[in-house]
């Protein structure tokens, strides 16, 4: 496979890079006297100097050598000051669109922690405005130095029959996809159901990934790691984001699979099983991290793939191996190795030097030889993009905002009734199916706040009045007042929850005047807002700010009374419709392990 995503393909610059290793010619920038994690062999090496030239390395001084011969008048010399040295790092699977800014902003923010490379899902932009929308995020990547390689999205929509959402991708979109320059593999094969079933749609995305010779990454949510499993990879799907215990993991990485264990700003599964993972002595080749979705609050705060590399030493992961999931792993899985995943010569010099490898405090970050990054602050400026109209102008409501919607009529006129509630759980995708019982008040259905019941409606936002809307419950959130959101996976319709209806109209009325995003409400009262204009998932401001205004929501949401961590994230798949157990689209509640629309009232 071609790679894009070097300043010079190696053909073109293979010549000056065997003059340099010779000392025949100069190099661009020698960086001296660094450790040098070798990520080929699992090796720590002292006192190495690394020559870079055409934006790739030309020459590795091994111990006892320097690489003073490649150093000339115009060499740039840069002293390590015996800084570890590791190859840029890169995330096997993130969606941007988590990050509330678009790809521009997100590399500014995640450069500086020594991210060089993502391989991004846009699944999210696509399900709101299709290919089309995807293009337009990727002309605002182009015009960074951190690498963004596509993953076009395999379910748009996640799971077909049961929502509406504004664009619909087939096999023949990707098979279109599968020839931009961009692409490196399909996106998460979240319909596993339709794999396993053999349906045409999915099956036929895969075909047309593995004739291009890219590599189809997975989403496999289910206990079944034996027939399934071995279904699923059959098929072609080989790698998996979505593992929820050690024996998953094990499952996955026994029968081939990549195991991408994920650290985000919700899903934090790493400690679940990685202490197990290493205790195991398993071989981790196939092990790749990734991020899935970070909030900007988090990257702002904590960072992106150095954070995931602290947590992963923490919990008893050396360095060394935590560098190689990060790197040479994902560049191999991604049909990339020749020039990604490694500091060695020909390779693109993606470097990152670092004070140690416990903390990862990124000090100096290069992509393609150009330092683009240093003590934490990124060396290259980014201009607002001008996202086009049809990006910006995505709340399609009609008239399907009145107080009206917001009744759950019933066929009792007084008392209680049984129905179906999503159950959910701090720190993870899975909800429950609850069976709850709720006030019937002049033969509608009411909130429970002292129990923690909440009413929930999710709004059609794509086809204005001609769209639909459902009637739910939630509990776990305990807050009073109303939260709504445009950002629900996958369809990215109005999600509106609370105690009361009047808030909850407020919030969702808010939403639709600027164009999205997410709002907290109380007693009539906007205490937050994040207004994400460009497809009712991303602002247009700098990354700093969104994060503010993120951290305002969280104040927003604690004082509400929610205790969950990073709750915006949770109440965000109330509507993914491809994960167990139970979720709630614009066409009501899907069982997300029959794929079969449930009632409301439990008679």
């Amino acid at each position: 496979m071609i790679n894009h995503y070097c300043r010079k393909p190696l053909w073109e610059c293979n010549d000056t890079l065997v003059g340099v290793a010779q000392g025949q010619i100069p190099a661009d920038t020698v960086i001296k006297d660094v450790r040098l994690v070798s990520v080929t062999t699992h090796e720590v090496l002292d006192h190495t100097d690394i020559a870079l030239a055409e934006g790739r390395v030309a020459y590795v001084a091994l111990p006892g050598h320097t690489a003073d011969h490649c150093i000339g008048p115009k060499t740039q010399l840069v002293d390590g000051h015996g800084l570890y040295a590791t190859p840029g790092l890169m995330d096997s699977h993130i969606h941007i669109e988590s990050s509330m800014v678009g790809p521009s902003e997100y590399a500014r923010g995640v450069v500086p922690h020594g991210t060089t490379g993502i391989y991004a899902d846009p699944h999210e932009v696509a399900n709101v405005r299709g290919l089309e929308g995807v293009r337009a995020m990727w002309e605002d990547a182009e015009r960074v130095p951190l690498k963004v390689m596509l993953t076009p999205p395999s379910c748009v929509p996640a799971v077909t029959g049961v929502e509406d959402t504004g664009a619909d991708i087939d096999a023949t979109d990707i098979a279109q996809t599968m020839t931009w320059p961009a692409t490196v593999g399909l996106g998460e094969m979240m319909n596993f159901p339709g794999v396993l079933s053999d349906e045409t749609r999915p099956m036929d995305e895969i075909r047309e990934t593995l004739k291009a010779d890219r590599v189809v990454t997975g989403h496999y949510v289910t206990t079944d790691t034996d027939r399934g499993l071995n279904a699923y990879i059959a098929a072609g799907v080989s790698s998996c984001h979505e593992s929820g215990s050690f024996d998953d993991v094990l499952a996955k990485l026994r029968l081939g699979m990549y195991a991408q264990l994920r650290l985000g700003s919700a899903w934090l599964n790493l400690p679940g099983y990685l202490p197990q993972l290493v205790q195991s002595g398993v071989d981790t080749r196939l092990c790749l991290l990734c991020t899935d979705d970070c909030h900007p609050n988090t990257i702002v705060s904590d960072g992106h793939m150095d954070r995931v590399l602290r947590e992963a030493v923490r919990l008893g992961l050396d360095g060394v191996t935590a560098v190689q999931m990060a790197t040479l792993n994902m560049a191999t899985y991604f049909g990339q190795a020749q020039d990604l995943g490694a500091i060695a010569p020909g390779k693109c010099a993606d470097i990152v030097l670092w004070q140690d490898l416990t903390d990862f405090q990124a000090q100096m970050v290069w992509i393609d030889g150009r330092l683009v990054a240093q003590e934490g602050k990124a060396l290259f400026a980014v201009e607002p993009f001008a996202w086009p109209d049809f990006m910006t102008h995505t709340m399609e409501l009609g008239d399907l905002l009145t107080p009206r919607a917001f009744d759950f009529p019933c066929d009792k006129p007084d008392g209680t009734a049984k129905v179906r509630a999503i159950g959910i759980k701090a720190g993870d995708t899975l909800t429950q199916d609850a069976i709850v019982e709720v006030p019937v008040q002049g033969g509608k259905l009411q909130a429970d706040p002292a129990h923690d019941i909440l009413k929930l409606c999710v709004f059609d936002r794509h086809h204005g009045s001609k769209g639909t809307y459902s009637h739910g419950f939630a509990t776990g959130f305990g807050i009073h007042g109303a939260l709504a959101q445009t950002v629900s996976h996958d369809a990215h319709n109005l999600l509106v929850m609370g105690d009361n209806d009047a808030d909850m109209v407020l919030a969702a009325r808010t939403l639709e005047a600027c164009g999205g995003g997410e709002v907290a409400v109380q007693d009539g009262k906007v205490l937050a807002l994040v207004e994400l204009p460009v497809c009712g998932l991303l602002s247009t401001g700098r990354v700093e700010d969104v994060a503010a205004q993120v951290s305002q929501v969280q104040e927003a949401w604690r004082q509400m009374g929610c205790k969950l961590p990073s709750p915006f994230m949770t109440m965000g798949v109330m509507s993914l419709a491809c994960v167990p157990v139970l979720r709630q689209t614009n066409r009501g509640y899907v069982n997300c392990l029959t794929f079969q629309m449930e009632p409301l009232v439990v008679e």
